[in-house]
């Protein structure tokens, strides 16, 4: 013990001493003395971390001393406004999880052809409410096969199409001005082909090489795909793909996205270069892709391993020391309990909630809220400083994401439920609302993932009602439970789904741009008309946001499950001081009644903050199809019996 705290020490150190024979990369006065009282608090961690991942190597010590260097420069070109906004956040670190957290999701291209349509649009995004702002990839990539911008070229250039990064440096200032945090993707477990990096690797050049998992013939893709599964089989078999020069790289997604190889420390402080960078551009939050794939391990899945989480929780004691208020969002479509891993103030802190967004829709087609009722009493609360992003759709499929074993305690068959909600989606199922479309379809297993816009996977398409009731009651779930609630750009005014999605050039094998339609100018144009589908769903969602904002019980996650005793009901408690919010949510097509014996709990006077209107729990409540409401509720009060 005492042998480990003398190398510790002398490590620290030999990284001070590195940073003191460099002194031009501290400025002198309140910078420099707010670095080294950092540097003093999180650099245990640091190197706790580092030499968790890389402590065997003859180099390692080299390599911690130019890492800490790096930092230490990083932080000197951090712009002063940014340094005021690691100020603020280091005294309000739940920002994130207000109440008055709104998000918004688009495609630059799609919603607004360039950043400075992006920022045209601004004033719409304050009406709106949003204060969170993400811009699906916008980096340079390949084309037209970029897999949406997931596959990166340059993590420093936009997408000349899009603009410049000195365009999106001033869209991130005039953002923050208007309260609005940027968030942009991070794709940190591979990178294009066209990468500069992988250029060089291609060319031989031996340096470059060892930046990705590159082998001379097949014997150890052989060993490692032992146990990988196939990712995007129709794409390619296996994990790797054949290189020019008979070489074989890994490539688990398409063969024109190289993994990174992050056993090697010189790829990790690449990264983290690339991703201060970013921080240092004004970005607030990275999306963290395919966290679940970056670390590998001969003879294991190379999902979800230890070293994944020591990998996110030494970038995040990088971006302490150097971009402070810089936050990380986990992306891991994976088992729950996995998915739950990865939230932690110190790893990711804030999460997408695939399980919920699932079992949303689940309950959608069964009418039956079982499934998502049990998720939320097991699954909902996280960490103490940490968030969800609760979301109806993404600009991805939708899988179903739920535990075979959770299924089976409601007497449900995993693989046979999973088959009929990709039947139900795609409109194979007699009877059923939905109007969307399968991706990687397998007619032969009756395996498939689902592409749609909300609106058209409610049943808007038909011009129901009924699917402007569905599309309010999805999100007045994402916006209740607790976290950040994430708007699909579009989703506000009925988008529905752009069938003439394979006419475009890169797109035609890839269903999921049906959901990425471009922006749909008529359909704002109605949002401040309630008679037309597109203003009913926007004044719902509207009214919504404003009850939430005015709402403190709705601010962080914390949640308490409440047992409706009526699967057709969803219920629960979002705690307040001395008052509650009771949310009800009927996910039938019928009337649906909550008896008073049930809320007997609560005293009998109760308020729906969604309408200011007042009801009588002694009563009872009755919900109308696909009605929800919003009760602020106090305990019961019971007279002493003596």
């Amino acid at each position: 013990m005492a042998e480990a705290a003398g190398v510790h020490e002398a490590s620290r150190q030999q990284a001070i001493s590195a940073l003191d024979t460099r002194a031009d990369l501290l400025a002198e006065g309140r910078d420099s003395s707010g670095f080294r009282q950092r540097f003093d608090r999180h650099f245990p961690d640091l190197y706790r971390l580092f030499h968790a991942l890389y402590g065997s190597r003859p180099d390692f010590q080299d390599q911690l001393t130019a890492l800490v260097t790096q930092i230490a420069r990083s932080w000197k070109e951090r712009p002063a406004d940014l340094k005021a906004v690691d100020a603020e956040r280091e005294h309000n670190t739940g920002w994130f999880q207000s109440n008055d957290m709104l998000g918004g999701v688009c495609y630059v291209d799609r919603y607004a052809e360039d950043l400075g349509g992006v920022r045209d649009r601004i004033p719409y995004f304050r009406e709106l409410g949003l204060t969170y702002l993400h811009l699906m990839p916008l980096f340079l990539a390949p084309e037209p096969h970029s897999d949406g911008g997931y596959a990166v070229s340059s993590y420093r250039e936009v997408n000349p199409k899009l603009g410049t990064m000195e365009q999106l440096r001033e869209l991130a200032a005039e953002l923050r001005a208007n309260g609005i945090s940027l968030v942009v993707d991070f794709i940190f477990n591979h990178t294009s082909d066209e990468h500069d990096w992988a250029r060089r690797a291609a060319e031989g050049d031996p340096e470059f090489s060892d930046y990705y998992w590159i082998y001379p013939d097949r014997t150890m893709p052989d060993a490692f795909e032992r146990d990988v599964r196939e990712i995007f089989p129709d794409d390619h078999p296996g994990s790797f793909i054949k290189m020019p020069d008979g070489r074989w790289v890994w490539a688990t997604f398409h063969t024109f996205q190289w993994d990174l190889n992050y056993s090697n420390p010189s790829v990790f402080r690449a990264m983290a270069g690339e991703m201060l960078f970013l921080a240092n551009q004004g970005v607030d939050i990275l999306r963290m892709d395919a966290v679940a794939f970056v670390w590998k391990q001969l003879g294991t899945p190379c999902e979800n391993l230890a070293e994944a989480h020591i990998l996110l929780q030494a970038f995040n004691a990088v971006c302490r020391l150097a971009a402070p208020s810089l936050l990380f969002k986990s992306e891991a479509i994976v088992h729950p309990d996995e998915v739950a891993l990865y939230i932690d103030p110190a790893e990711c802190q804030i999460s997408y909630n695939p399980l919920q967004m699932a079992l949303i829709w689940e309950a959608m087609a069964t009418r039956d809220v079982s499934l998502l009722s049990q998720a939320l009493e097991r699954r909902h609360n996280i960490p103490d400083g940490t968030s969800w992003v609760n979301y109806v759709r993404s600009h991805d499929d939708i899988g179903w994401t739920f535990a075979d074993e959770d299924a089976a305690e409601l007497g449900i068959n995993g693989f046979d439920h999973r088959r009929f909600l990709n039947s139900f989606y795609v409109n194979r199922f007699p009877g059923s609302f939905a109007r969307g479309v399968p991706f990687q379809d397998n007619p032969r297993t009756g395996d498939c993932r689902i592409s749609g816009t909300t609106a058209s996977l409610c049943g808007l398409e038909d011009g129901t009602g009924q699917a402007i009731n569905r599309i309010l009651l999805a999100h007045s779930v994402a916006f209740s439970t607790g976290g950040i609630p994430l708007l699909y750009l579009g989703d506000e005014v009925g988008q529905l789904n752009d069938y003439g999605y394979p006419l475009e050039e890169g797109h035609g094998a890839d269903s999921r741009w049906v959901h990425r339609p471009r922006y749909p100018a008529d359909r704002y144009g109605k949002r401040h008309d309630p008679t037309t589908p597109e203003g009913a769903v926007f004044e719902g969602l509207r009214k919504m946001i404003s009850a939430r904002s005015g709402t403190p019980e709705f601010a962080g996650t914390r949640l308490i499950h409440f047992n409706t005793n009526n699967r057709a009901v969803l219920g629960y408690q979002r705690p307040g001081d001395g008052t509650q919010i009771l949310v009800l949510a009927n996910f039938s097509d019928g009337h649906q009644s909550v008896t008073a014996q049930t809320l007997s709990g609560f005293a009998a006077q109760a308020v729906d903050i969604l309408t200011g209107d007042p009801l009588d729990l002694g009563e009872g409540v009755t919900l109308r199809p696909q009605e929800f409401v919003w009760l602020r509720v106090a305990p019961a009060v019971h007279a002493d019996p003596a």
